[in-house]
């Protein structure tokens, strides 16, 4: 009786099912991950600040990320991607528990890679900010501002890791949907 139950496929759909269980859960993990890392990218922009100390009482010299609409665009990007990546997380579980959902499925994968392309390209236009105000432009006579506004430029690149941190997340979310679809 056990061997025609192998010869017919039972045992390779309960490794299959085991499987989709699995990247169901590795799914849940890296949306929890990219969360954190889109939140504390906002967060850590958003709140980056800094007053040079030989300000007078009538000229204060200050850096805020609302300064640069770059930044604004990150902060803003790194919000809606984190709301749909919680939004999203009742989905995930739900793949948890039907590991042969595929409409789902395909519906993420579409949504995660349009949230990879606002991540990106929010990252992106602060990335080349930050690289502008750490190394300026001489062409330009653009001098490097990291050297007086540290703290500020500091934050703002910190920022960026847990963003591009995020992306990498977003791939591989985009990656094992798609195995997950594959192999149903």
């Amino acid at each position: 009786m056990k061997a025609v139950s192998i010869e017919s496929g039972e045992a390779s759909k309960a490794i299959d099912h085991g499987v989709n269980r699995g990247l169901s859960v590795f799914d849940l993990v890296l949306r929890i991950v990219a969360i954190v890392g889109t939140l504390a990218g906002a967060v850590a922009m958003g709140t980056a600040e800094q007053t040079l100390p030989f300000a007078t009482q009538l000229v204060q010299f200050s850096a805020q990320y609302d300064d640069f609409d770059s930044f604004k665009l990150f902060v803003i990007v790194n919000a809606i991607v984190c709301a749909y990546l919680a939004l999203s997380l009742p989905f995930s579980i739900f793949h948890i528990m039907r590991s042969r959902a595929g409409k789902s499925r395909i519906l993420l994968i579409f949504l995660d890679a349009i949230m990879l392309v606002l991540l990106t390209s929010g990252a992106s236009a602060a990335a080349a900010i930050v690289y502008l105000a750490h190394t300026g432009n001489t062409s330009a006579n653009w001098f490097s501002v990291c050297q007086q506004y540290t703290d500020f430029c500091q934050r703002s690149a910190g920022s960026l890791i847990g963003s591009f941190g995020s992306m990498v997340c977003l791939v591989l979310l985009i990656i094992f949907s798609a195995v997950a679809i594959s192999r149903r």
